[in-house]
């Protein structure tokens, strides 16, 4: 469930673990009728309050100065009665979005390869996917977005926001972003491309003479259970002293896909999710599984994992007894129904709050980690800017940004403070000249990119990775 729905996976399915939704078991129609001798909050009749919203359509539509859509009524009169629950995950799509994002629903889509969703009235960055052009780009959770190619974006619903971010593979985007601890915005060009929907990864590592399994969950999708079923029995196969489940950056997606997932992981005896309705009743999950895993296994988490990974997460921690490791989730813990209505156009709407086996609500708290490990600073590093060459004798945040990048590869700038001095010149010339670059000692455009490509090499390098490195030394701890 993804409390932060989004960028481009945002999907039109039955079954959702985040901003997608869980079957509910009553079609709209049916809720509604159910209501209609009731009364409604604030007084009187359904009926009576309904014939209001009749007079008002016929009043504007007759009578209005300029001749009016009517169905550009009918659409607005949705759209206001969402906006007044104040929740931005229950949201209308009309037709055309709608068929859009269906459209992402395949083997792969094309754009810039990020979750969003809109949190407190912000278009926020839930993760970028695994390999993005997003992630390449130096995009982090919990990014706003503030402007999508020089306009501004407040005021738009999720989804109008997301079709302009969303483009045509080889297309360009620039995204103005504000970042926590940054005082200015800045900003960022991402190449769209082709973004394949391939959700498991599998990697044995060998240990002293032990073999432990990672098992990397990128998001939740249609075919990601089988997928991990298929991989985690291979890996089995090789007789694992551990394994590693790695749901880093993953936005969430299909509840099915994680019900069944964790029906190969957890046993019957508690609750793996708990299901709570409007009125407090709560419906709870179990697994058939009766007996544990052989081996122990360990969950790395991080700000980027929302909805169906804290479902994982929350259930292999309370009802597992399996540690997770790494910085605190997202925190989602609501869960929408899409209904169509009829004409290709659906509601989603939020319908229940989801709770961990011992029955905590993680919504905008997440969950914390069992043990706390940070990346090293230079995995927190800002795209830079570079409008004008940063050069010695300047004091600002991009300065400080380009040492910590330096001093993460290895060129000892001297200070990461911001001031551009004497030594962090010298290092951005020793960094130059390794890579062909003219040995200015100043960080232009050519030296900012390559800089930022570097960055993104040792990120992606699992040397560096202390989070898997942490996973691994508590395994083999219990071997």
């Amino acid at each position: 469930m993804d409390q932060r729905k989004s960028l481009i996976i945002i999907a039109a399915a039955s079954l959702f673990a985040g901003a997608g939704g869980m079957y509910g078991g009553m079609s709209l129609k049916e809720s509604f009728t159910s209501n209609a001798e009731g009364e409604l909050a604030g007084g009187g009749p359904v009926s009576d309050r309904l014939h209001k919203v009749e007079v008002a359509y016929d009043l504007i539509a007759d009578k209005y100065v300029e001749e009016v859509d009517k169905g550009d009524l009918v659409e607005g009169a949705i759209q206001g009665m969402l906006e007044t629950l104040g929740d931005p995950y229950s949201v209308y799509m009309d037709a055309k979005t709608a068929s859009q994002f269906n459209d992402s629903l395949g083997s792969s889509f094309e754009g810039i390869g990020a979750e969003v969703t809109v949190m407190d009235g912000k278009l926020l960055i839930v993760a970028p996917f695994k390999n993005s052009p997003a992630e390449k780009a130096g995009l982090r959770p919990n990014d706003q977005i503030l402007k999508v190619d020089g306009e501004n974006i407040t005021g738009l619903d999720l989804y109008e926001a997301t079709l302009k971010i969303r483009g045509e593979k080889g297309s360009s985007v620039e995204l103005e972003i504000m970042r926590e601890g940054l005082s200015d915005s800045i900003k960022v060009s991402v190449k769209r491309d082709e973004i394949p929907l391939e959700t498991v990864h599998s990697d044995v590592k060998n240990e002293n003479g032990k073999h432990y399994g990672v098992i990397e969950v990128s998001s939740f999708s249609e075919n990601t259970s089988k997928d991990f079923k298929k991989q985690l029995a291979e890996l089995e196969k090789q007789e694992l002293a551990g394994l590693v489940i790695d749901v880093r950056g993953n936005p969430g997606g299909l509840l099915s896909s994680v019900n069944e997932m964790l029906a190969e992981l957890v046993t019957e005896e508690k609750p793996y999710v708990q299901v709570q309705e409007r009125n407090g009743d709560t419906l709870k999950y179990f697994s058939e599984n009766k007996e544990k895993k052989p081996y122990p296994i360990t969950v790395l988490v991080d700000e980027g994992s929302a909805s169906a990974s804290e479902i994982l997460a929350g259930a292999l921690k309370e009802a597992g007894g399996y540690p997770l490791i790494g910085t605190k989730t997202f925190g989602k813990g609501t869960v929408q129904q899409p209904y169509p209505m009829g004409d290709g156009s659906n509601i989603k709407l939020t319908m229940f709050k989801w709770l961990t086996p011992k029955g905590n609500w993680i919504h905008k708290k997440g969950i914390q980690p069992d043990i706390m490990v940070k990346q090293p600073a230079y995995f927190y590093s800002h795209p830079l800017e570079t409008e004008k060459p940063l050069e010695a004798e300047m004091n600002n945040e991009q300065v400080a940004n380009a040492q910590q990048m330096l001093e993460g590869l290895g060129y000892s700038p001297g200070r990461t403070d911001g001031y551009y001095n004497k030594k962090t010149e010298a290092a951005v010339r020793s960094f130059q000249q390794k890579h062909d670059l003219g040995t200015t000692g100043k960080i232009d455009s050519e030296t900012a990119a390559k800089l930022q490509e570097e960055i993104y090499i040792a990120v992606k390098d699992e040397k560096n990775d202390v989070q898997l490195k942490a996973a691994l030394d508590y395994l083999k701890r219990l071997n």
